[in-house]
């Protein structure tokens, strides 16, 4: 399994990548990644629960409990289950964010897909995002996942950043261009 170098270094890169072996040699990939997607929704969701992870004060033993209970109530498979007790058990809940992360880097790239943040002046339609998707698998010769941001500061245009590549099309970038133009 190729998985860079950055993520292999992280403590939370770590903690993914062996969740991920785990989940291959049983087969349960899909599944511990839709546990992951319904944790990372509750995290989202709750500025308690994050803080309660990341609260030092909070035990190991009151860490895998409120986990364990968080498991239950979600329906987590028994691999998240015991993996959520070991991060506890380590004292790593407040990491759970960045394994959640990195996990899904993991499991993209095992798939050949790539991921892009695409920010935008203005919220883009269905069908925009559908073209965009379309010509950035063709560019990148994989799958391409979006994720979409709006960032009123741009005055129109696209930045898209993929992995490390960043295409800057904005307006801001543009004008700023032909300001620093002008002054020369």
């Amino acid at each position: 399994m190729d998985i860079s170098a950055g993520i292999q270094a992280s403590l939370s890169g770590r903690y993914a990548s062996a969740l991920f072996e785990l989940a291959s040699e049983q087969g349960t990939v899909t599944a511990v990644e839709s546990d992951l997607e319904k944790l990372d929704a509750a995290l989202t969701e709750s500025d308690e629960l994050t803080s309660l992870f990341a609260n030092p004060k909070v035990s190991r033993g009151e860490a895998a409990k409120a986990l364990d209970g968080i498991g239950k109530h979600l329906g987590l498979s028994e691999l998240t289950n015991n993996f959520l007790g070991v991060l506890a058990g380590n004292r790593r809940a407040g990491q759970l964010a960045a394994v959640i992360s990195a996990f899904r880097q993991i499991a993209a790239a095992q798939r050949g897909e790539v991921t892009a943040t695409v920010t935008s002046a203005h919220a883009l339609s269905d069908e925009q995002v559908t073209t965009l998707k379309q010509k950035l698998t063709a560019r990148e010769g994989r799958t391409v996942k979006l994720e979409t941001a709006v960032d009123p500061d741009l005055l129109g245009g696209l930045v898209v950043t993929i992995g490390s590549k960043r295409i800057d099309g904005s307006i801001r970038t543009r004008l700023n261009s032909l300001a620093q133009a002008m002054k020369a």
